[in-house]
């Protein structure tokens, strides 16, 4: 084999490729994993997830220098010092915001999977049969039984841990023994099920594996998985897939690739193979395989295919549709409610659990009718105040140091995490008038959220209250903090699946209709939002794909 041919390319290695390469590999594919950053290994590169904060320069806070340098990662927690080079070089890589956008990027091994909030939740019939009933958007060419064995099928691998509870809204799961509610949690989700005949409270499903799990530790409630963590005790690349996809010997992984275009071949239709650009030398290379898996994350997939066979397409490859770019999403939050809890002075919890409560979404279901449509879910949780509780220049003295030394009050808080439905007005294009550092077009991104999703950010806030104060939670307050699209770090969309090549990029498969032997399995595929986070969809829907490429290979179809 020539070290430029492979049976099947990956393109990019986050939680969607990592699955690509790990499936592929597996089934004996001679597979390159193209990576556009730099190589980050596991245990190895997480350089700080050991240290304590007083070992790091200025203890993981945020620089004048790195404001200036950071403008979009400043309007969010994403700004570290602790795991600053995670996050992507904004002046290297801009992007154009016709309207606001937070586009919060990793451009390394593993991708967002280092970085992400973990939390997984099965879709159900409701959310593949949303479109179709409402009339929004075009219908999912799939549903629920379709795609239920692949969650099983990577819920073994990957180790989410959770709670059983299998609603008709929230599917169960194969899980690992969940993690425990604390004593207010335990209490507020018993009087919730008394209160409210269409709502619950159940532990978060996380990607948190709560016992060892395929050669990894189980999580040691340290709450610093943001920095990479050296135990394994939660899914990403470098601690679950890329290891199996490695211990096959198929693995060819190449970091420094950007990949600029899918090399298309007008007379078979069908793509033949990859150019990139080294992103340290700037040289030019092609790979070409049979099989191409496009998994750059929502944004950058849409940015390659948009940026392919031109020639052909205008709008690039995929595009013969029109909705090449539409139709983004994410999910709308940063409103909610919370609360203080009088009666638990004497208990307190163990660890720094790295997950919360989840409550599934109710609104538009079970007979109930809003004026918008759709609805929300929250995450939250119940804690103690710590030493921070107290302003420094408003205490001084033993005493005052001596109260610290105690935790402070309870408090309750929940966030809503509400769906975004798929305008078709919402979209990026290429942006060629402005280059980023090797060359290329950037992207502009023209979206934002409507009257559907503020109507229900109402609801967001107002249901919270009504929860909270029924269960006993005092001095109940409100907050929206304002929210941008691109903040849930949730992005959807731009490629769609559907039925007809008229009206979606992608088939039921993940094909691109234009090029059926190219599959886009990450965030770009989804044809709705939900309400639920949707990585664990994006795995299903990846070991899905290749089990069907596999397939079409072997009957010479692809």
């Amino acid at each position: 084999m020539a070290n430029n041919v492979y049976d099947a390319i990956v393109i990019g290695s986050g939680i969607s490729g990592g699955w690509a390469a790990k499936e592929l590999t597996e089934k004996g594919l001679k597979t390159i994993m193209l990576e556009r950053g730099k190589n980050i290994e596991h245990i190895k590169g997480y350089v700080n997830a050991n240290k304590d904060p007083w070992e790091i320069p200025h203890h993981g806070s945020r620089t004048q220098q790195m404001l200036k340098d950071h403008p979009v990662l400043k309007r969010d927690y994403v700004l570290s010092e602790a795991n600053l080079d995670y996050w992507t070089n904004e002046k290297e890589s801009p992007y154009k915001e016709v309207k606001p956008f937070d586009w919060f990027r990793g451009y390394h091994v593993g991708g967002r999977s280092l970085m992400w909030g973990r939390q997984s939740y099965r879709w159900g019939d409701v959310n593949f049969e949303d479109n179709l009933k409402d009339g929004v958007g075009i219908d999912w060419p799939i549903r629920y039984k379709d795609i239920a064995p692949w969650y099983s099928h990577v819920e073994k691998f990957a180790g989410i841990s959770g709670s059983n509870e299998d609603l008709p809204q929230l599917p169960a799961g194969d899980y690992l023994p969940a993690m425990e509610m604390n004593v207010v949690e335990k209490d507020v989700a018993a009087r919730i099920k008394k209160n409210f005949k269409d709502r619950c409270m159940i532990i978060g499903r996380t990607a948190n594996i709560t016992v060892p799990h395929n050669g990894r530790t189980n999580c040691q409630y340290r709450n610093k998985c943001a920095l990479g963590c050296p135990f394994g005790g939660y899914f990403s690349t470098q601690a679950s897939t890329l290891p199996a996809a490695m211990k096959t010997g198929n693995l060819t992984l190449r970091p420094f690739s950007i990949v600029t275009q899918i090399l298309y071949d007008k007379d078979t239709k069908k793509a033949k193979g990859v150019q990139i650009i080294d992103a340290e030398t700037n040289q030019t290379y092609e790979y070409y395989a049979k099989v191409i898996f496009l998994n750059a994350s929502t944004l950058n997939s849409t940015w390659v295919l948009m940026n392919s066979a031109t020639d052909v397409w205008d709008g690039g490859l995929g595009s013969s549709s029109g909705e090449l770019g539409h139709n983004l999403m994410d999910h709308h939050f940063k409103c909610g409610a919370g609360g203080d809890i009088e009666g638990y002075e004497d208990k307190y919890y163990f660890g720094r659990r790295a997950n919360g409560i989840y409550i599934p979404r109710y609104r538009n279901l079970f007979g109930d009718k809003r004026d918008y449509l759709r609805g929300f879910g929250y995450q939250g949780g119940a804690s103690r105040q710590g030493w921070s509780r107290e302003i420094a220049e408003m205490g001084i003295g033993a005493d005052f140091k001596e109260a610290l030394t105690e935790p402070g009050k309870w408090t309750m808080g929940i966030t809503g995490f509400g769906e975004t439905l798929p305008y078709h007005e919402n979209k990026i294009t290429l942006d060629k008038s402005k280059k980023d550092k090797w060359g290329l077009p950037i992207l502009a991104i023209d979206a934002e959220i409507k009257e559907n999703e503020i109507k229900m950010r109402k609801d967001m806030m107002q249901d919270a209250v009504e929860m909270l104060e029924s269960v006993g939670v005092k001095n109940v307050k409100t907050f929206d903090n304002g929210y941008t699209l691109g903040a849930g770090i949730h992005e959807m969309g731009t490629a769609r699946m559907g039925h007809d090549p008229k009206t979606s990029v992608l088939n039921k498969n993940n094909q691109v209709w234009d090029a059926q032997n190219v599959y886009v399995t990450d965030g770009a595929c989804m044809t709705s939002a939900a309400c639920q986070n949707p990585s664990l969809t994006y795995m299903a829907l990846t070991a899905r794909a290749v089990d069907h490429a596999f397939g079409e290979l072997k009957k010479q179809n692809i």
